[in-house]
């Protein structure tokens, strides 16, 4: 057994499947995001965990597994919350200890960033740190301040652009229907506007989508009414059509998506734009996903 404490549920990004997570922190230090489920159970109240049991924890899975780990992804919700100073050990002891590990890699709010200077998360990049997946959400400030997201479209982009300084990959997250009807269009226009001025070397997009009921969402957004599938389409239309992206892998493969899309934006802008309209026009033509196979 890995020698690692795991307060559950433990969540990674898909493709951090074949990854060591080492948990920094339990929960997410802002945990207001109405439509984000992840870290509510009760055991997953927010804490920094102590360094001395991270460190002891990295030695021990070394001493174990030392030469077959090739990626660490570092848990949970925001582990660059933490002090540089803190990031740093931690950084330098998986590579002492696991030195086989070429990725590490880490969520990240724009919040936490916001105290770090560009120095500072030079120096993480220059210490191992190779990709943080940032859940923008949208690029539309009103819609983030109705799902109390706490951040902003500015606050998002400088985020990304310390990110992006330092060399280190940027996955980002939009959040498709997030809007509901009445903001879909602007949520479509702004998170286009994000991702082209941030120009992300990933970009994903899943669907918005409540399994534990939509009560505590619609408490802060009670005009919110859900896109049908058909609008969900038309809103990936208007967000893909408006991209002006070089070199950004782009996927919307989540179990939340009944379309999946895959591609490298811009080189198959095109190509995945006609996908989304042959979903619209003949949707009986375009093999979507069938609801039982879905993450909802």
């Amino acid at each position: 057994m890995i020698p690692i404490r795991y307060v559950e549920p433990v969540y990674r990004p898909p493709s951090e499947a074949e990854s060591l997570i080492l948990p920094l922190t339990d929960g997410c230090s802002w945990n207001k995001c109405t439509f984000c489920e992840m870290y509510t159970a009760p055991q997953k109240k927010f804490r920094a965990r102590e360094e001395a049991e991270v460190l002891e924890s990295i030695r021990l899975t070394g001493e174990r597994y030392g030469n077959d780990i090739r990626r660490v992804f570092l848990a949970d919700g925001d582990a660059l919350v933490l002090p540089t100073k803190r990031l740093l050990t931690v950084l330098e002891a998986i590579h002492t200890h696991l030195p086989a590990v070429r990725r590490i890699s880490s969520y990240c709010l724009p919040r936490n960033l916001r105290k770090k200077s560009q120095q500072e998360i030079d120096e993480l990049a220059a210490a191992g740190l190779k990709m943080v997946y940032v859940g923008a959400e949208s690029g539309d400030d009103e819609v983030l301040a109705l799902v109390t997201k706490g951040e902003s479209f500015a606050t998002t982009c400088e985020a990304l652009e310390k990110l992006g300084n330092a060399g280190i990959s940027r996955s980002v997250m939009i959040l498709n229907g997030l809007g509901g009807q009445v903001y879909t269009h602007q949520h479509a226009v702004n998170s286009a506007k994000l991702a082209n001025l941030t120009q992300p070397e990933y970009l994903a997009t899943l669907v918005v989508s409540f399994p534990k009921g939509e009560q505590r969402f619609r408490a802060d957004f009670p005009q919110w009414e859900p896109l049908d599938q058909q609008a969900l389409f038309t809103e990936m239309e208007d967000f893909l059509s408006r991209l002006t992206l070089t070199r950004t892998v782009f996927r919307s493969d989540h179990a939340s998506n009944a379309l999946i899309l895959k591609g490298t934006l811009g080189a198959d802008k095109e190509r995945l734009l006609a996908q989304v309209r042959q979903a619209i026009e003949r949707p009986q033509e375009a093999r979507l996903r069938p609801l039982w196979a879905r993450g909802l």
